[in-house]
C-alpha cells in the first residue's frame, strides 16, 4: 500500500469527545490519513473546527451537506476508509447501529461501510451495564464490530466504575496493530515469550544487587510481536514501563522468580526471546534485618544463579531461541561462544560502552549471529525499529514451528 493508511473517526456525543481530539492528533502524527464524522451532540462538546485543524480535512456533520457534487459524501467516505473507529461511542449510537437505524451522517455512513469497525464505548457505569446496552453490544459483536472495552475509574458524572473511554494511546496501538497484523500473517497466533529488564537480588530489607537494564529493548520486542498477531507473554523484571497493548505481562523481581516463570512457559512457546539482563550472582545469604554500617570492610559471599538461557537451550526442541549478549569488548567472539554454548538459534549482540548502544537509552545497534553461521548488522536506530528488524530476521526461522 503506497498511499497513507486511512482511518475514519466517528465521534458521538459525550464528554470523552475531548479524548477523540487527542486521538486524532496522535493518528495524524503517526502518519495516518484521517477523516472525521461528528454527530450533532458531539458538536456540543467539541467544535468541528477543532477536528478540522487536527485532521487537516473537512469534518462531516450533516448527511445532506454535499461539499462535492461529484460524490455522495456518506458513500464516498465509507468507501474511502481502511478502518473505522467510533470514539466515543454513546449508548444512543450503539443502539442505533444495533438496530439498523440511519438518521444522521454517522449512522448512515456506517450502514454503507464495508471496512472493519472498532467501537470505543463511553458512558455512565450503570448505562454501560444496562441490559439493553449489553444486548445491543452483543448484536454488534455478532455483526462483526470490534469493541474496545472501557476503562474503570472516575467518570465525569461523579461515579467511579467501568465506562471511561480507553485512552488515546491505547486506541492508537489498536490502529497500529490492525495494519501491522495484516502485513504479517506468519506471526498470527504464534506463542512468544519475551523476558525484559533487570533482576534484583536481595541483600537485606533495604538493599539489593541489580544492573542498569531499563527493559526497553524487551518491551519493544514484545510490543512488536503482539502487533504482528502473536500471543505474547512478557516476563518483566522490576521496571516502570507500561505494559504494551495486547501483551500478557508477568512481573518478577529475582533471577530465581524469572527462572521459574520462564520454565513454566517453555512447553507451549514457539519463540523465546531472552532480552532480560538477569543477575549472574546473588548473595549466598540474605539478612532479614537491615545491615548496620561499621568501620570494617564488608564482604558478601555470592553464589551463582541459574543460567536461564543455558537451560532453555538444553530443553528446546522446535522452539526458536533468541538470546542477547551485552558486551564491552570482543563482542563477536563472546557472542559466537554464547551462541554455541547455550544452543541458541540467534544471539543479538551489542556494546554497552558505545554511545547510544547500551542500557537505559531509547536507541540500540546490534549484530545478529545465527546458528547457520550467518550474521546481520542493525545500525544505530530506535529500539522500536530495531525490534522490527530483529523480528523480520527471525521470521524465516519460524516457518517450521507449528
Amino acid at each position: 500500500m503506497d498511499r497513507k493508511k486511512r482511518v475514519l473517526l466517528a465521534v458521538s456525543g459525550g464528554i470523552a469527545a475531548f479524548k477523540a481530539a487527542a486521538f486524532t492528533s496522535k493518528l495524524v502524527q503517526a502518519d495516518y490519513d484521517v477523516k472525521v464524522i461528528m454527530t450533532e451532540n458531539a458538536q456540543k462538546f467539541v467544535t468541528p473546527l477543532t477536528f478540522q485543524a487536527l485532521a487537516r480535512d473537512h469534518v462531516y456533520t450533516d448527511t445532506f451537506t454535499e461539499p462535492d457534487p461529484g460524490y455522495i459524501a456518506h458513500i464516498d467516505i465509507a468507501d474511502w476508509a481502511d478502518l473505522i473507529f467510533i470514539a466515543p461511542a454513546s449508548a444512543n449510537v450503539i443502539g442505533k447501529l444495533a438496530n439498523g437505524i440511519a438518521d444522521d451522517m454517522l449512522t448512515t455512513t456506517l450502514l454503507a461501510a464495508t471496512a472493519p469497525v472498532y467501537i470505543a464505548p463511553a458512558m455512565n457505569v450503570h448505562m454501560y451495564a444496562h441490559p439493553a446496552v449489553q444486548r445491543n453490544m452483543k448484536q454488534l459483536e455478532a455483526d462483526g464490530f470490534i469493541f474496545v472495552e472501557p476503562d474503570e475509574g472516575y467518570l465525569a458524572c461523579g461515579y467511579t466504575g467501568k465506562g471511561r473511554m480507553a485512552e488515546p494511546e491505547d486506541l492508537l496501538s489498536m490502529v497500529d496493530h490492525f495494519f501491522i497484523r495484516k502485513s504479517h500473517p506468519e506471526w498470527h497466533n504464534k506463542k512468544v515469550v519475551v523476558t525484559a529488564g533487570p533482576t534484583q537480588e536481595v541483600i537485606d530489607p533495604v538493599r539489593f544487587l541489580s544492573n542498569r537494564s531499563s527493559g526497553k529493548m524487551g518491551f519493544s520486542l514484545a510490543a512488536e510481536a503482539a502487533a504482528r498477531g502473536a500471543d505474547v507473554t512478557l516476563v518483566a523484571g522490576p521496571v516502570s514501563l507500561p505494559t504494551p497493548h495486547g501483551v500478557k505481562r508477568m512481573d518478577v523481581v529475582s533471577a530465581e522468580e524469572m527462572y521459574q516463570i520462564v520454565m513454566a512457559q517453555t512447553s507451549h512457546a514457539d519463540l523465546i526471546i531472552k532480552a532480560a539482563a538477569v543477575a549472574d550472582y546473588r548473595p549466598a545469604e540474605t539478612s532479614e534485618k537491615k545491615m548496620k554500617k561499621s568501620n570494617d570492610p564488608l564482604e558478601i559471599k555470592m553464589e551463582r544463579t541459574k543460567d536461564i538461557l543455558m537451560e532453555l537451550g538444553q530443553r528446546k526442541e522446535k522452539t526458536v531461541l533468541v538470546g542477547f549478549a551485552a558486551e564491552s569488548n570482543n563482542i563477536k567472539e563472546y557472542a559466537l561462544q554464547k551462541l554455541a554454548k547455550k544452543n541458541a538459534d540467534v544471539i543479538c549482540a551489542n556494546s554497552v560502552i558505545e554511545a547510544g548502544h547500551g542500557f537505559q537509552g531509547d536507541t540500540n545497534a546490534l549484530t545478529l549471529f545465527f546458528k547457520n553461521g550467518t550474521s546481520a548488522d542493525i545500525p544505530l536506530t530506535s529500539k522500536a525499529d530495531a525490534s522490527r528488524k530483529i523480528l523480520d530476521a527471525i521470521a524465516p526461522l519460524m516457518e517450521g514451528v507449528k
